[in-house]
């Protein structure tokens, strides 16, 4: 599980620069935890086998014995947005990696978590791209974990989210030479929330103009641009960071004068 325990190497200077002060404006709510990653094992059931095996040793999800209810015994699940910081589901492992082939883009809208039905807020989906990299972190769910977590998940990111499940390959940071097969969730174009591509300003004015149920969309953009920066400087993604670099420039406008002082 050594691959979620992240810092970033002496010296590196990460893919994506984030302002503390922009925190401030987010609101973040004093139940989020303040880490981008979560701890491996904080939700591990008690069940669980204290000696798990090594994550890279694992079978991959076509490998194990259907249970009786038709789910795999263990499932990895990638999450490359709010899921990097906020799973809610109970988990065995989790490891930070990459997959390929996809970008990752702010064209989903949101009218529930970041954002309402008068003012969707954005969020991400994958957008299949040859030369992509997306990085993110993968959830071993074994057991009854699995599922527990499907069934939560198909409510959050299915039913309220619009998003549909692939099949990806998902790299280890800490071992891209044994990569694991995992579960994703896309928003596709042909979903009703879909709002597709536009301008990094344009998406970074809506960012900062919406919040919805899970909290303010500014604080979904700086978790993930935070978790970005603890994955190092072979991390990259030039769509989040032209949005942040626009929220910097924005921000003080949204603000009251005085307010605006403090931030800048």
């Amino acid at each position: 599980m050594g691959g979620a325990q992240l810092e970033l190497p002496s010296g590196a200077r990460p893919g994506v620069c984030v302002r503390r002060s922009f925190r401030a404006y987010a609101g973040d709510q004093p139940r989020r935890p303040p880490g981008p990653i979560p701890v491996p094992g904080i939700m591990k059931q008690e069940s669980a086998a204290p000696n798990t095996a090594p994550a890279s040793q694992s079978p991959t999800p076509s490998a194990q014995f259907p249970r009786n209810d038709g789910h795999p015994q263990a499932l990895w699940i990638f999450g490359y947005g709010s899921l990097v910081w906020r799973p809610d589901f109970a988990y065995s492992n989790s490891r930070v990696g990459f997959v390929r082939g996809y970008s990752r883009r702010f064209w989903q809208g949101d009218t529930f978590h970041r954002g309402s039905d008068k003012m969707p807020g954005r969020v991400v989906t994958l957008l299949e791209d040859h030369e992509g990299c997306t990085w993110g972190v993968a959830y071993q769910v074994q057991g009854e974990q699995v599922s527990e977590a499907l069934k939560y998940l198909n409510v959050r990111e299915a039913v309220l989210g619009g998003y549909d499940t692939r099949e990806v390959t998902f790299y280890p940071q800490d071992a891209p030479d044994q990569p694991l097969k995992a579960l994703a969730y896309v928003a596709t174009p042909q979903n009703p929330g879909y709002l597709g591509p536009a301008p990094e300003e344009a998406i970074a004015m809506q960012i900062l103009a919406c919040r919805g149920f899970s909290g303010h969309n500014l604080e979904y953009l700086l978790r993930l641009a935070d978790f970005m920066q603890l994955c190092g400087p072979q991390a990259q993604d030039e769509h989040l960071a032209a949005i942040v670099d626009a929220v910097g420039t924005m921000l003080p406008c949204f603000c009251p004068t005085e307010q605006a002082l403090a931030l800048v």
